[in-house]
């Protein structure tokens, strides 16, 4: 038996923003960083919240450890906020869930409206169960799974991302359609996730060049921030695979931005799953069938299986190189020589990753570090 849920309520389109003006004399924390604040990003939440107090905590940086999530929960501990507000991109709202659970575990806390708004179009943390945490002192991240995580509503106004640099806005699209991908292929993917990664990967396809070309073109924003929450519902149902197992690792070891590393690896993993052997050989995977469906949806070649899947492959790449993007971990200013080093640790951790159990193929040590290999 299957389960699909969909606890968020989503509010979306341009002006959306102005739905939290509904919150009224309530104490609200905002939990953001210092971009939004020197961006005065921020202006664009207090204008609607002017009936309420609140206070700003705004120390979120990148992967954030382990030592910020202590900060905010004293945070929380002191303000004892009814609402809380996570605005930025995914560090930010995934700081923001693992602040709130840890402060209803810890300090008992009052049940708290959690409300989150996405600055960038890319993880899709606002409708996911999911809180990716860092421990610096041993270089790895750590995901959280719990459905107490979900945000209790998601905003999606493209106002807030149509000043994100290209590059930013190349990262972050390549990393939803690595979910929607990963979740399509997932071997937990229903007719349900599939039908949502599906459209996620047709309006990344449509709409991504467009946003990175010319960023002021909202309406092309509004359908990747879309994609975006689309690709969240497709994965917090089915699940990810390898490709984030790897770059979970890769991430934690090198801050390679997450959606640059999805981006490099995502050609080569496809090609690992979809395993086509020999041009006499007409026993496809299902993966492999699934990687060709996506070509024939898109338009590509798809004339067999294996045509297919190639097809796909070349797309995305024509995807990075149209916006400039690294294809080697070499090109994000890694030494060669530290990826070799930590290859095995890379691997075994890449494995134990959660993500990696609804891969459709089960990868061991060597194939992670042929996968590794081929990205150096």
């Amino acid at each position: 038996m299957y389960n699909f849920e969909i606890k968020t309520k989503i509010k979306f389109g341009k002006g959306s923003l102005e739905s939290i003006s509904e919150i009224k004399n309530k104490k609200i924390l905002i939990i953001t960083d210092p971009f939004m604040i020197k961006s005065k990003m921020i202006d664009k939440i207090l204008e609607h919240i002017k009936e309420s107090s609140y206070e700003i905590f705004s120390d979120i940086v990148p992967d954030p450890p382990i030592e910020l999530i202590v900060s905010g929960v004293e945070v929380c501990d002191r303000v004892k906020p009814q609402v809380i507000i996570a605005l930025g991109g995914g560090s930010a709202i995934d700081a923001a869930k693992a602040i709130m659970d840890f402060s209803k575990k810890i300090l008992k806390t009052q049940e708290i409206e959690f409300i989150a708004i996405p600055t960038t179009s890319g993880t899709g943390s606002e409708v996911t169960s999911f809180s990716v945490i860092t421990d610096n002192q041993k270089g790895a991240k750590y995901p959280l799974v719990s459905d107490e995580l979900l945000p209790d509503i998601a905003i999606l106004d493209p106002e807030l991302v149509k000043t994100v640099p290209n590059f930013i806005t190349a990262d972050t699209g390549m990393d939803v359609l690595t979910h929607a991908i990963e979740a399509y292929v997932s071997t937990n993917a229903n007719d349900f996730s599939d039908a949502l990664a599906e459209k996620a990967i047709k309006l990344v396809c449509k709409y991504l060049i467009k946003t990175y070309k010319n960023g002021e073109d909202l309406d092309a924003r509004e359908k990747m921030h879309n994609a975006s929450c689309l690709a969240g519902l497709a994965f917090n149902n089915a699940s990810l695979g390898v490709n984030h197992s790897i770059a979970h690792v890769l991430g934690g070891k090198f801050h390679v931005p997450h959606g640059r590393t999805n981006s490099i690896l995502l050609p080569h993993v496809i090609e690992y799953n979809a395993d086509i052997v020999g041009y006499n050989n007409t026993d496809y995977s299902l993966a492999a069938k699934k990687y060709a469906d996506i070509a024939s949806f898109l338009g590509l070649n798809s004339s067999n299986i294996r045509v297919g899947v190639k097809s796909l492959v070349n797309e995305i790449k024509k995807m990075q190189k149209e916006m400039n993007m690294p294809t080697k971990l070499s090109e994000c200013k890694i030494n060669i020589n530290d990826i070799t080093d930590l290859e095995k640790e890379i691997a075994a951790l890449a494995i134990k990753d959660a993500c990696t159990k609804t891969n459709p193929k089960q990868p061991t040590e060597k194939e992670i570090i042929n996968i590794l290999n081929k990205i150096k």
